[in-house]
């Protein structure tokens, strides 16, 4: 019997039409442009001014299902990453489908922050390979606005919204998800966290008044703790599958600082042209920003590039998918 193993056979990304400069946040806090590229590589980012992550999500997944020609009804399962999620509960998985017209899917949400995408293409791929499942859509989406303090400097400089799909299929010719390794570390949720608004910390007139339902970062640990792990993580894959730089196509960094994904880069032995950067449009998108990258880059794409997608995120977590690409791009 062939091995089943899920692929990527389609992607589409979605951006809010608002467009947030530098030039604009040196209006509403103490930064200016040359600050925030030299610091982080941004130059502007997406704002959703009105809706809500699944309004986001549903550009995506519109866009992805039209130009597979598929119709909404085939897809059986969607995986969705998202810390912004529309209401606590119902999941917006669920509302992503009702939006879209997926009758026949069940879904669900996965939190995972910026390892988000990582975490859902790894979990939706287990789905594909047991023969279950032929179609299942991984959806990376965040509204990060909606969380961010616009008078924090340290965090509203980072941060965009926008959202990307993906759709897995089968695959027995030795195409998509080859391995992954995933890893987190709770003792970290103390630099990166949304302090206010679950369990540990409902909502009160208190906690709203010291605007702890926004992200609060620690800037300096996180930079440390995401440059290493997502370098080494990164390295450890290429070790696992005997990959050396030069069998690597193509690096999808998470896009959250240009100084990270260069070390990580570096760590792997690639030259910048292997390593796909979006961070400059976009800023960070969190769960979105590894599929608006294959999105951006897929004209470049092979059949049978080696990929590997790496991310770090807040909770601690972190990891490293490896694929090989299922279809030529720019077809």
């Amino acid at each position: 019997m062939q091995k089943i193993q899920a692929a990527i056979t389609g992607v589409y990304g979605y951006l809010p039409p608002d467009v947030l400069s530098n030039a604009d946040l040196a209006k509403m806090v103490d930064t200016t442009d040359e600050w925030i590229t030299t610091r982080t590589g941004i130059k502007e980012r997406r704002i959703m001014r009105n809706g809500a992550a699944s309004d986001i999500a549903y550009g995506a997944v519109k866009g992805l299902l039209e130009k597979m020609n598929l119709d909404p009804m085939e897809i059986e399962l969607v995986v969705l990453a998202t810390v912004t999620p529309d209401y606590l509960f119902p999941s917006t998985a669920n509302v992503l489908c009702d939006k879209i017209g997926m009758k026949n899917a069940w879904g669900f949400d996965l939190k995972a922050a910026c390892s988000g995408f990582i975490y859902a293409l790894s979990t939706a791929s287990q789905f594909i390979e047991t023969g279950r499942y032929k179609k299942v859509l991984v959806v990376g989406v965040d509204k990060m606005s909606s969380i961010i303090d616009y008078e924090d400097r340290a965090t509203c400089v980072i941060f965009g919204d926008g959202a990307g799909a993906v759709l897995l299929e089968p695959n027995t010719d030795g195409y998509g998800v080859q391995d992954f390794i995933l890893r987190s570390d709770g003792s970290g949720r103390e630099f990166l966290v949304q302090p206010a608004g679950g369990s540990a910390m409902p909502p009160t007139i208190e906690s709203v008044e010291k605007r702890l339902h926004y992200v609060k970062q620690e800037g300096k640990q996180v930079f440390k703790f995401a440059v290493t792990n997502m370098a080494e993580v990164s390295a450890e894959i290429m070790e696992n599958n005997n990959l050396q730089s030069e069998d690597v196509d193509w690096l999808v960094p998470h896009q959250a600082n240009l100084r990270i994904i260069d070390a990580t880069a570096e760590r792997m032995g690639l030259p910048r042209e292997k390593v796909m950067i979006n961070i400059e449009k976009y800023g960070n998108t969190t769960a979105g920003t590894l599929p608006l990258c294959l999105w951006d880059y897929e004209n470049q794409l092979k059949k049978g590039d080696n990929i590997i997608l790496s991310a770090f995120g807040g909770g601690f977590t972190w990891g490293a998918v490896y694929l090989k690409w299922a279809y030529d791009g720019n077809k």
